[in-house]
C-alpha cells in the first residue's frame, strides 16, 4: 500500500464532486453565476447520458525539490477512455477529445484526484473548471519522470514531468500561435477555430522554427522548453500533438482557462501571459530565459515589461517578423515601444532560420551541437 500524503480536503466517497458551485459566494460576478448555472446543466445532461470522470493529463515540471501537476478532469464519454465495450488506449491523450468536444465536455468542478509520484500518493483539488494546478513536493533526479493521476474511479493517466537541474541556468519560454504554428485565419476568427475545428493537420509550422529549438536543447540539454499561450486547456492534447508530429522539442505548455473570473467576463490573455512570466521568474531565480514570441500584437510588450522587472532572468528576447499578410490578419503589428534593457539583446527574423543565425552570434547556440535524447510528448 503506497503512503498517502495529508489530504487537502475532504474526497467525496471515492467520486469527483458534481457540485460546480462553492457556497458562501453571493458576491460572485454575473458570468461567474451564468457559468455556474451552465456548469450544473452540463453535468446533469453528461450524467444522465452515461459519462464518466476523465483524467487528461498534461506536461508538468519542476525542481528535484518540487513539482507542478497540470491536469483537467472532465465527465467523457466511456469510449473515449478505455472502460467501453471496445476498451483501449485513453483516447484523449491520442486522438479523442479534439475541436468541439473539448469544449462541451462537462468539467468535474473541485474534483479530488490522486498524484502518485514514486510511492507517494498526494491528494490535491480541482478548480471549479476541472483544472488541476498544483505544486508539490517531491525529491527527484533531474530530466523526465512519469507520475499518475486519478480522479475518484477514473482510469489510472500517465503524464510526463520535466525536473529541472538546480544548476541549469538557462531556458526558453515561447509564445505559440504566430510563433510556432501559422494559421491564415484572421484573429477574430482563431478562438473559433481552435474551439469548434481544430485538428493538428490544419496548422501550418513557421518554419525552421523546429530546427532551430532542437539546435537550442541539443547545445544545451539541461534548458527547458517551455510553451506559453492564450489558448485554453481544452485544446492541450491538439497542441501537444501538433508540436510533436512537427518535431518541436516536448515541453510544458502553459495555457489558461477561458472562463469569467469573479470581477469581469472573460479572462485576460496578456495578464494570463504576465503572470506566467512572474511565476517562473521566482520559481527558477537562477535561470536566464531566452522569450521567443511575434510582431503581432503583445509579445514585444510583455517581454519589454517583464526585462525591465527582471533583467537577470532574461538572456535575449527573439521576436519573428510577420508577413504583411500574417500581421493583416493578426490584427496589426505591436503598436507599443520596446523598453530597451541595458544588456539584453532583441533579435528580429521572419523565421527559425533567420533566428538561428543571430543566436548563433550571440553565442546561445553553436554550429556543432551533439544530440540529445528528447522524449516524445504524451499529453
Amino acid at each position: 500500500m503506497c503512503p498517502r500524503s495529508a489530504k487537502s480536503h475532504t474526497p467525496s466517497a471515492g467520486r469527483g464532486s458534481r457540485n460546480p458551485v462553492k457556497p458562501g459566494l453571493e458576491d460572485r460576478h454575473l458570468a461567474v453565476r451564468l457559468d455556474d448555472a451552465w456548469l450544473k446543466f452540463q453535468t446533469r445532461l453528461a450524467v444522465r447520458r452515461g459519462r464518466v470522470d476523465t483524467v487528461i493529463p498534461y506536461t508538468g515540471y519542476g525542481t528535484t525539490s518540487w513539482v507542478r501537476v497540470l491536469a483537467r478532469v472532465v465527465l467523457g464519454d466511456p469510449r473515449d477512455t478505455g472502460r467501453g465495450a471496445q476498451s483501449g488506449p485513453l483516447k484523449p491523450l491520442k486522438e479523442g477529445m479534439r475541436g468541439w468536444r473539448n469544449f462541451t465536455s462537462a468539467p468535474v468542478a473541485h474534483a479530488v484526484v490522486h498524484v502518485t509520484i514514486g510511492d507517494t500518493v498526494h491528494d490535491v483539488e480541482a478548480d471549479r473548471g476541472g483544472v488541476v494546478d498544483a505544486r508539490i513536493p517531491v525529491t527527484l533526479d533531474a530530466g523526465w519522470h512519469t507520475i499518475t493521476v486519478q480522479s475518484g474511479n477514473s482510469r489510472v493517466v500517465e503524464a510526463p514531468v520535466r525536473i529541472v537541474a538546480d544548476t541549469t541556468d538557462f531556458g526558453v519560454v515561447s509564445d505559440i500561435d504566430d510563433t510556432v504554428m501559422v494559421t491564415a485565419l484572421p484573429r477574430p476568427f482563431l478562438a473559433a477555430w481552435n474551439t469548434f475545428v481544430l485538428d493538428e493537420h490544419a496548422r501550418t509550422p513557421t518554419p525552421g522554427m523546429a530546427v532551430l529549438y532542437e539546435r537550442i536543447v541539443r547545445t544545451l540539454p539541461s534548458a527547458p522548453v517551455l510553451y506559453l499561450s492564450t489558448g485554453a486547456w481544452n485544446v492541450a492534447p491538439t497542441l501537444s500533438r501538433f508540436l510533436s508530429r512537427n518535431l518541436y522539442p516536448a515541453g510544458p505548455k502553459l495555457l489558461t482557462d477561458w472562463g469569467p473570473t469573479r470581477d469581469r467576463w472573460f479572462r485576460s490573455g496578456q495578464e494570463h501571459k504576465r503572470t506566467s512570466l512572474e511565476r517562473l521568474a521566482e520559481e527558477f531565480p537562477g535561470v536566464k530565459w531566452l522569450l521567443v514570441g511575434d510582431d503581432g500584437q503583445h509579445d514585444e510588450a510583455i517581454y519589454s515589461e517583464f526585462a525591465q522587472r527582471h533583467p537577470q532572468n532574461v538572456r535575449a528576447i527573439a521576436i519573428r517578423q510577420l508577413s504583411v499578410g500574417e500581421a493583416v490578419l493578426a490584427g496589426g503589428r505591436s503598436k507599443t515601444g520596446v523598453q530597451p534593457t541595458p544588456g539584453i539583446p532583441w533579435i528580429y527574423a521572419p523565421d527559425g532560420a533567420g533566428m538561428s543565425e543571430k543566436l548563433e552570434e550571440l553565442g546561445i547556440i553553436h554550429s556543432e551541437v551533439r544530440s540529445a535524447d528528447v522524449p516524445e510528448e504524451t499529453d
